[in-house]
């Protein structure tokens, strides 16, 4: 499998100097990542939210090495909200932050973190839209989920992100699936070991469904984050037997990926929001798309060679 070998790349400072200097890396990232700056991005998200279609905003960067690095990040959310206040667009755009950006794994990186993003939760809120926090590696989910819970104290909207590849998810989600919760469901997408996350897609993909069932069935707001047609058709019809509402939960995908079907599903109605990254520190968050699917590895690989 493809899969984990990319994940370790993505960790290699040797294979970032090798893809981040190919000259064909830019076109090929430009697909997933469509901006460095608030500038750049300005356009896509008027071009989308115009579309009928809803977004989360992530300012790319994981490998934080200082306490100023950190607040450099929180620094770009709080400039992306700023431009969103300007453009009247806070309720069709939330944004989605790796607590690693804002010093997590630094010494005190749990109060450094909590300190750092509690500023960007206000901020979201005081223009009408919230955060949700990602989930990162397994080792960082006890200190995401204590700082997502001192977050709700005050702002109940904060999300969270739960990954259905990990043993732990289907606990999480149980304890999440309250009332006033918003939680993002997506499969995984970090290099884990077997003694704590299921390896086989099949198991994954079987996680998946026990775990948004229990979302659905719960009284919380459901974020199915996919691309899976086979488990967007299953998210339909548990979301049906649930007795949900069209506005009661909602459709999340990558920008670039399946671009079409995003339009679709809001088309149909349903609240389709387009997971949007920008920024110059991108290369984690393309490997990761990479690894993925099969389907991405194939399409820069073509670009490589039809254009070297």
């Amino acid at each position: 499998m493809l899969g984990p070998v990319i994940l370790a790349a993505s960790r290699s400072d040797r294979m970032r100097r090798l893809v981040t200097a190919a000259p064909v890396t830019k076109q090929v990232v430009d697909r997933f990542i469509p901006g460095e700056g608030v500038d750049d991005i300005v356009p896509i998200i008027e071009d989308l939210t115009a579309r009928g279609l809803q977004l989360t905003m992530d300012v790319v960067g994981e490998d934080i090495t200082t306490p100023e690095q950190a607040y450099a990040a929180r620094d770009a959310y709080l400039a992306l909200i700023d431009r969103l206040a300007l453009l009247n667009l806070g309720e069709k755009v939330e944004m989605s932050v790796k607590l690693s950006m804002f010093g997590q794994a630094l010494d005190g990186g749990h109060e450094l973190a909590l300190a750092n993003v509690r500023p960007v939760v206000e901020a979201a809120a005081a223009i009408g839209t919230t955060v949700t926090l990602d989930a990162e590696d397994h080792t960082t989910l006890d200190s995401m989920f204590a700082i997502h819970e001192e977050l709700r104290k005050d702002f109940p909207q904060t999300g969270c992100v739960i990954q259905a590849y990990l043993f732990r998810t289907e606990a999480d989600a149980r304890r999440l699936a309250a009332a006033g919760s918003r939680v993002r469901l997506v499969k995984g997408a970090y290099k884990e070991p077997a003694e704590v996350a299921y390896q086989q897609k099949h198991e994954i993909d079987k996680a998946y469904v026990r775990v948004l069932r229990t979302l659905m069935e719960g009284e919380g707001y459901p974020m199915i984050g996919s691309h899976d047609p086979r488990l967007i058709a299953i998210a339909q019809e548990l979301a049906h037997r649930a007795g949900r509402k069209l506005d009661e939960y909602e459709f999340q995908m990558l920008y670039g990926i399946r671009s079409e079907e995003h339009l679709r599903l809001a088309a149909e109605g349903h609240r389709m929001r387009v997971y949007t990254a920008y920024g110059t520190d991108w290369y984690g968050y393309f490997m990761r798309r990479l690894a993925e699917k099969p389907a991405n590895l194939r399409f820069f690989l073509r670009s490589m060679v039809s254009t070297g």
